[in-house]
């Protein structure tokens, strides 16, 4: 269903293009922070693989939609309270998607399937949503790391990297020992992978 498939992928990013959040992109220029996030999802779908399917495509592409609506500290601090806050956006994420997937022509079975991909229902099972996770840790490991690990304490940033680790793929492995990192993300994951 390609005219399908268009039309959603269009929709998502035009919620993704309403972000009031900014992120600088490589060559400067900014982009709505989720738009940017999808960008870079989508990008590294295609670098694992040649042909995703569509349902895949647009699951990527949705994984964080309209997230800035529900910021983390509108939930309890501690791992508790951002699993929860990160299952809720997952659920209302894919309910965002479906909707839109519906509106532009597909069934209800093909919705829910990208409903379920974006909830990362079958981590670990199902070889599509596990494309999805390794595309998350991809684009985290690659433009999100270094900040993040200048905030974070770093034992616990070394288990977030063992914790990531166990969420991707061997193709993932091998993908993020290629990413460009500084001299001190460089040390947190091979401390991480010791």
């Amino acid at each position: 269903m390609p005219d399908a498939s268009n039309r959603t992928l269009s929709a998502i990013d035009a919620l993704h293009a309403q972000d009031p959040r900014s992120a600088c992109q490589a060559d400067g220029t900014a982009l709505p922070q989720e738009l940017a996030y999808a960008e870079r999802m989508t990008h590294w779908l295609f670098e694992f693989e040649s042909d995703p399917s569509e349902l895949l495509q647009l699951a990527v592409r949705a994984q964080h939609l309209q997230r800035w609506k529900v910021p983390r500290g509108d939930y309890p601090e501690g791992r508790v309270g951002y699993l929860t806050w990160r299952r809720d956006q997952g659920l209302r994420a894919g309910g965002t998607a479906a909707t839109l997937m519906r509106e532009a022509g597909f069934d209800d079975e093909s919705a829910q399937r990208v409903a379920d991909m974006i909830a990362k229902k079958g981590l670990g099972r199902d070889p599509e949503v596990q494309r999805l996770e390794d595309c998350a840790c991809l684009v985290f490991l690659e433009n999100y790391f270094a900040d993040f690990s200048r905030k974070v304490e770093h034992d616990h940033m070394v288990r977030i990297v063992q914790k990531t680790w166990r969420k991707m793929s061997p193709q993932a492995h091998a993908l993020a020992l290629e990413l460009p990192m500084s001299n001190t993300s460089a040390a947190i994951v091979k401390e991480a992978l010791a």
